[in-house]
């Protein structure tokens, strides 16, 4: 994937989400149909780390179910990097475990920022977060 596909509000939802969570990292998930995000799910980062997560199991796994449930798919994970860097980590990447797009928030100058990323076979390529028009 190369372009993933959210409204205003989808990003507004996260970055609240990590804002919350600070100077822990943040985590969630991504669910909609074939690039174009429709849902945005915040998970609590079971890890308690400000430079690690992990999704608490209960809360993912029942995310999960209500994307399947809504006939939807799995589309992204997202989490902070409270003190940078802008792209996955070498852990993010060992452990990114699902064909998705990989969304990390991190805070250069002060201000939130957000990246997608497709790992695959431990190589990262870019992926365009594209804004588009609020679902009505």
């Amino acid at each position: 994937m190369t372009q993933l596909d959210l409204a205003a509000s989808h990003l507004d939802r996260m970055r609240a989400h990590v804002e919350s969570c600070l100077p822990l990292e943040a985590c969630g998930l991504l669910a909609g149909t074939l690039s174009t995000v429709l849902q945005v799910i915040p998970v609590a980062n079971a890890a308690h780390s400000p430079v690690r997560f992990q999704m608490e199991p209960r809360e993912q796994l029942a995310a999960l179910d209500r994307i399947e449930a809504g006939g939807l798919e799995l589309l992204g994970i997202f989490h902070s990097h409270p003190d940078g860097p802008g792209a996955p980590s070498a852990t993010d990447i060992a452990e990114a475990a699902y064909p998705v797009v990989y969304v990390i928030w991190w805070r250069p100058r002060g201000l939130w920022e957000a990246r997608g990323f497709w790992i695959e076979r431990e190589r990262l390529t870019d992926v365009k977060l594209h804004v588009v028009a609020d679902p009505a």
